[in-house]
């Protein structure tokens, strides 16, 4: 039998959501995952990802010449929903231990790439990208606008169906771009 308290990912590793250990945190499991994970909890007019989501917010990030960490931050930014899954902000804001929980794993996740959590700086980029990314995503997909006034986009994300291997396919590649530029 196996730990309860273990999952099984994608790659084949069991892995401790409670207690993430760094070397356990596979890439491919993480593209894998957010790549057929549904954002809005699946109250939008099609399948729409949470990895097309962080490759969004990557996308926004790189149209404003932000740095390769930030970049990284935005894409990497709700992989820890790769193994605890997605749980929408209402929701979440209920649940304070969840939070410590997903704060802990993606801390972890963060560090594994190098990434520092406690940097002020990018975590304010990645929060106002992800606003932003949130607004436009239920302005196309949803039908309306989450805040009062349209936050300033840059990019030029397709809000819009696609396979999910494509997602993670783009993911990876994203990824290993961001590990393979010049810093």
């Amino acid at each position: 039998m196996t730990d309860k308290r273990l999952i099984r990912t994608y790659s084949g590793i069991f892995f401790s959501p409670l207690e993430p250990s760094p070397e356990d945190i596979c890439p491919e499991d993480i593209a894998h995952a957010l790549s057929l994970m549904c954002r809005a909890n699946g109250h939008f007019r099609c399948f729409y990802s949470v990895g097309q989501h962080c490759l969004a917010c990557e996308e926004e990030a790189h149209a404003a010449g932000l740095p390769r960490e930030t970049r990284l931050a935005c894409l990497l930014h709700d992989a820890s929903e790769a193994y605890i899954s997605d749980i929408t902000r209402p929701v979440k804001l209920g649940l304070p231990e969840y939070q410590v929980i997903e704060k802990r794993l993606q801390d972890t996740i963060f560090r594994r790439f190098g990434i520092e959590p406690e940097n002020e700086d990018i975590m304010r980029e990645v929060s106002r990208i992800d606003d932003t990314m949130l607004y436009y995503e239920f302005l196309e997909l949803g039908g309306h606008a989450l805040f009062d006034e349209a936050p300033l986009k840059l990019s030029s994300p397709e809000f819009v169906c696609i396979p999910f291997e494509e997602t993670e396919r783009q993911f990876l590649a994203v990824l290993h771009n961001l590990f393979t530029e010049e810093v």
